[in-house]
Parts: structure tokens; C-alpha cells; sequence
């Protein structure tokens, strides 16, 4: 039984694992609390980690019916993310370990999330049985990569984001529309009803051979766009046609270097995780790609996607599993901490 907490921007969240299965995932969101300031404020969002750990780990602990001392383990994310935020979970965490006489694991956001597509089912079962070699896609509002997965803990990654993530690029250029926050939803939604051909925006290194990201190009150009032709933002029609224009450049730049990939590696599988890939048009175009492409696909639940303490869990009982070293509890949070290549 493994505790595990997640506390890297602004949601809060506490999961109980036991061999595989999620006993339970409590996610506490701030959206309305950063809405009035178009982004989250990391003061804002370490005082509600504060306000909120302690009962969404009780929460947690009562869903799954389980004490304290039934636990083998504590785990909590320790990086990449917001420092001060970090420090709510982590510093909770290991005085936890410390208090019970329990191993702590310190685990990395991303590589928390390459495990999440592996999570499915109601209640929710890590189905490892059936892992295989994939390349995985990492996609949110602060990183963009694409990472080779050869086996269960063994990585490296293939490209990131030189500039802009793909979310943040969302966000802004939904911003620069007016689109209330958080605006990569919104934009999403309009976009399923719009012409996504209605207006030609750049694809930023589709046809490079690389793996790396980059979405700052597509963002200054929809800004252009705008001062350029501002009336077409008082036209409805006309929003959801640029809405749908601006999704469909990042999806196409998304999709296209994640299957070119995956056949360059000749793995069989793909995966993608993180907030972006709730998207409808990324999840629906990267099923067809994956499909046309005879590539099996696994997509992390939309529950799952943004940040939980369920993906912190079930990665951290799997190095507990096989004996991977258990962090010190004197352990930094590190807010800058790369994914290992």
C-alpha cells in the first residue's frame, strides 16, 4: 500500500495504490481561484496546497480505507514544477516517511506521466501486463516531448520544446481572442465547430527531422493575424474558423513528428499523457494517425491527464517493485529538473 501525493502547480491531489490498482485519487482544483488573474499565481497556489493537503490526503486515506500505519510506502512529485508548490507535497511527504519509518520516493512529474496511459479501467488498474516499447507523447500547458520508452523504467528522451509548449501556445493565442480562462479549453470547444482550412497558419518544424517542438512562431503569427484583422474576432462564425485553424496547426505539428517517430524507432505502440491531451481534435487525429498507421495507441484518461497523485503513485510502487532506491528524506524538490535523455 503506497501513499502518494502531487502538488506541482495547482492541483492538489493525494492517491492510494496497492499493486496496480488506484484505491483512490483525490484531485483538489484551482481554476476559479487563478481565473480572475488569466494564469495561475504561484503564492496563490502554494497557500491552497496549504488550505488543501491535509484534507485530500484524509480524503484519500477514508476512500481507500486505509490508516496510516497499513502503509509500505510514501510517495510525492519533487520536480519539475512551481518550487514553493513542490515543497507542499514533498516536505508533507517525507515527514510522513520520516513519522511512520516508511521509504520515500521523490518522483518526476514526466515520468509519472508516462505511465499514466497504462492506467485504465473502472476503478482504475495499471494494466503493465500489457507494456511494450513505445514512444510517448507529453503534452501540457508547460511541456511539450517526446520520449522512447524501451522498457518500465528505462527512458530517454527524444525532443522537447525549444520555446513555447504546445498548451502554453493554446492558452496564449486563445488569450489573444478574448477566450475566457483557462483558454485551451475554450478554444478547443469552439474548434469543433469551425472550418479548420479557413485560415493557413505555419506548422514550426513539421518537416524538420527532429524531434523537438516549437510553437512561439504560431503564436506571433495568430497575433499578427489579429492586429491585422481584428474585426473578424466580433464575427462568431469567424472565431470558431480560427479556433479550429489554430488547433489544427498544433495538432498537425503534434501528430505528425510523434507517428514519423514511432516508425523511425519501429516500435508498435504510442502513448500520450498530459493536460493538452484532452483535446478532442489531438485525440481524435492521433487515433486516425495511429490507425492508418497500423500503430497501436493508448491514451491516458482524461481524468488522468492533467495533474493527479494516481500517475505519482503507481510509477513509485513500480521502482518500490523493483527495487529501485528509496529517495533521502533530506531530498530538494527540484523545480527545474530535466527528464533524463
Amino acid at each position: 500500500m503506497l501513499l502518494a501525493l502531487e502538488s506541482s502547480c495547482d492541483e492538489t491531489s493525494a492517491s492510494v495504490v496497492h499493486e496496480g490498482r488506484v484505491l483512490a485519487n483525490v484531485v483538489s482544483s484551482q481554476i476559479k481561484l487563478h481565473a480572475e488573474y488569466g494564469g495561475v499565481v504561484p503564492e496563490l497556489a502554494t497557500r491552497e496546497h496549504l488550505r488543501n493537503l491535509l484534507p485530500v490526503t484524509r480524503a484519500a486515506l477514508q476512500a481507500a480505507n486505509v490508516l496510516p500505519p497499513q502503509l509500505d510506502a510514501i510517495a510525492a512529485t519533487i520536480g519539475p514544477g512551481l518550487p514553493q508548490a513542490l515543497m507542499i507535497g514533498a516536505r508533507a511527504a517525507q515527514a510522513m516517511a520520516f513519522a511512520l519509518r516508511k521509504p520515500f520516493f521523490g518522483i518526476h512529474h514526466h515520468e509519472a506521466h508516462l505511465y499514466s496511459p497504462w492506467i485504465t479501467g473502472q476503478p482504475p488498474v495499471a494494466d503493465f501486463a500489457n507494456f511494450q516499447p513505445n514512444v510517448s507523447l507529453i503534452v501540457s500547458g508547460g511541456h511539450t516531448m517526446l520520449v522512447f520508452v524501451e522498457s518500465e523504467l528505462k527512458h530517454h528522451v527524444l525532443g522537447s520544446t525549444v520555446d513555447d509548449a504546445a498548451g502554453e501556445c493554446f492558452d496564449k493565442t486563445a488569450k489573444l481572442m478574448g477566450l475566457p480562462y483557462p483558454g485551451g479549453p475554450e478554444l478547443d470547444a469552439l474548434a469543433e465547430q469551425g472550418d479548420a482550412s479557413a485560415f493557413d497558419f505555419p506548422r514550426p518544424m513539421i518537416r524538420d527531422l527532429h524531434d523537438d517542438f516549437s510553437f512561439s512562431g504560431l503564436k506571433t503569427s495568430v497575433r499578427y493575424f489579429l492586429r491585422d484583422q481584428p474585426f473578424i474576432l466580433d464575427d462568431p462564425d469567424r472565431v470558431r474558423d480560427l479556433c479550429a485553424s489554430v488547433r489544427g496547426s498544433i495538432v498537425d505539428v503534434l501528430v505528425t513528428k510523434t507517428v514519423r517517430a514511432a516508425k523511425r524507432l519501429g516500435v508498435k505502440c504510442v502513448t500520450a499523457s498530459g493536460g493538452v491531451t484532452c483535446n478532442r481534435g489531438l485525440r481524435k487525429q492521433l487515433t486516425a494517425a495511429c490507425a492508418n498507421a497500423g500503430l497501436k495507441l493508448r491514451l491516458a484518461e482524461k481524468s488522468l491527464c492533467t495533474d493527479n497523485a494516481a500517475m505519482v503513485g503507481i510509477l513509485a510502487e513500480r521502482k518500490l517493485l523493483y527495487g529501485h532506491p528509496a529517495t533521502s528524506l533530506d531530498e530538494e524538490v527540484k523545480p527545474n529538473w530535466p527528464l533524463a535523455r
